[in-house]
């Protein structure tokens, strides 16, 4: 399967390297789309190096071809995986802008493309009405979530909020091949 995993700015960015390489080992090929703000968690050379493909940060990383390189992500795409996704870049993606490659190839999916989004973020922000409206807007549009857990939380807080674990995620991949 062709995975194109969305990476935003959440300190559980960390774990999308090791959700890369399990996928790399199941026998998908995956493609990393970064926010900058992902970049302050993870490096692109780190995805890079475990996808053996080239890292999207900025839509100035596609000067290299004539062709948009999200649009040709977003046409092979069996699957557009997005873990992390903070609260902003689900009101990005809900709201339909498209300041970078990550939000640019969503846009640019088939309406027939599967789209999983696993959110990471503290859990007043998850349970904001913003946030939910956001999320609602979203599942209209056919997309799913893989709901965040409970725990320890980075901000020093406990409750919902933590990324769905590796294994829940690839069991929701599992889910819809």
């Amino acid at each position: 399967m062709n995975i194109v995993l969305g990476i935003s700015g959440s300190i559980a960015a960390y774990k999308a390297a090791d959700l890369a390489s399990q996928l790399v080992k199941a026998g998908h090929q995956v493609h990393c789309l970064m926010t900058r703000s992902a970049c302050e968690f993870i490096t692109p050379l780190t995805l890079q190096t475990i996808t053996r493909q080239p890292v999207l940060v900025s839509l100035e990383d596609e000067k290299q071809s004539w062709k948009p390189g999200h649009i040709e992500l977003a046409d092979n795409a069996d699957l557009f995986l997005v873990a992390p996704a903070t609260a902003s870049l689900i009101a990005e993606l809900a709201q339909g802008l498209a300041p970078d490659p990550l939000t640019s190839t969503y846009l640019a999916l088939p309406r027939t493309t599967p789209v999983l989004i696993a959110p990471a973020m503290n859990g007043k922000m998850w349970l904001h009405p913003a946030t939910q409206r956001n999320v609602a807007t979203l599942r209209a549009d056919g997309v799913t979530f893989i709901d965040p857990e409970s725990g320890d939380l980075a901000c020093g807080y406990q409750g919902i909020g933590r990324l769905a674990s590796v294994d829940t995620i690839l069991t929701a991949i599992q889910s819809i091949q």
